[in-house]
């Protein structure tokens, strides 16, 4: 098991050095971390003290603990989970995209350095391509795909339906709970248009028009969806 374990990290680095160079590239910063613990520490550091803070939906910053970090920490948060009604829920994902920090994740990061997120709202999207200062956003390696191409087609036929599942099971009020899509039924997209449909926006991030703007902490172990 240990060594099945070293071969993995062993790979998850090599791989990583190459995505992190493409992602320089094309003006990204990036970071590798061998686990979770060190990627919160690296994701705090790029977030300066007093600033204003929000996100997105991402189980990959809740499992590794980073948003409770940040809440307790010394920051301006804006939280759309606080809302008391759908309409201020909106009105908090709208003030998160005047932020200076927004925290994200991505569905997929093809080899070369082009990020995929598919959106059912868009809010994620939104803040991720403009209006926040800075984009923090942490990646596992199991979310790293030979091409674009991969990265979409990962996205859509493996994390959308799982996440379509998890949004459909939510005990949440406000969270959008899909029951009738091709991919609750079956498991796999049918690239539908239903009401229920979480897949309304899928963004490729090709660039960092603004160098630096955006920053990709890649990390050794399996993260999210």
């Amino acid at each position: 098991m240990q060594a099945k374990e070293d071969s993995i990290k062993a790979r998850n680095r090599l791989l990583a050095s190459k995505v992190i160079k493409n992602l320089q590239n094309r003006k990204f910063e990036a970071y590798y971390c061998d686990n979770a613990i060190e990627a919160v520490e690296k994701a705090l550091s790029l977030i300066p003290e007093q600033s204003s803070v929000s996100w997105g939906g991402s189980v990959t910053l809740e499992e590794i603990g980073l948003l409770n970090r940040v809440c307790q920490g010394s920051y301006t948060v804006t939280d759309r989970d606080t809302a008391q009604t759908m309409e201020e829920r909106y009105d908090l994902m709208r003030q998160s995209l005047l932020c200076d920090t927004y925290l994200t994740s991505f569905n997929a990061i093809s080899e070369d350095g082009i990020l995929v997120n598919i959106d059912s709202v868009g809010n994620r999207v939104a803040a991720i391509t403009f209006g926040p200062r800075s984009v923090v956003a942490v990646v596992g390696m199991n979310k790293v795909c030979k091409t674009a191409e991969d990265a979409v087609i990962r996205a859509r036929t493996y994390a959308a339906p799982i996440n379509a599942n998890r949004c459909s099971v939510s005990s949440s009020p406000f969270l959008h709970s899909p029951q009738k899509t091709p991919c609750l039924i079956n498991g796999a997209c049918g690239d539908c248009k239903s009401d229920d449909c979480i897949c309304s926006y899928i963004v490729e991030t090709r660039m960092c028009k603004t160098a630096g703007r955006i920053k990709v902490i890649l990390v050794g172990e399996s993260l999210g969806f």
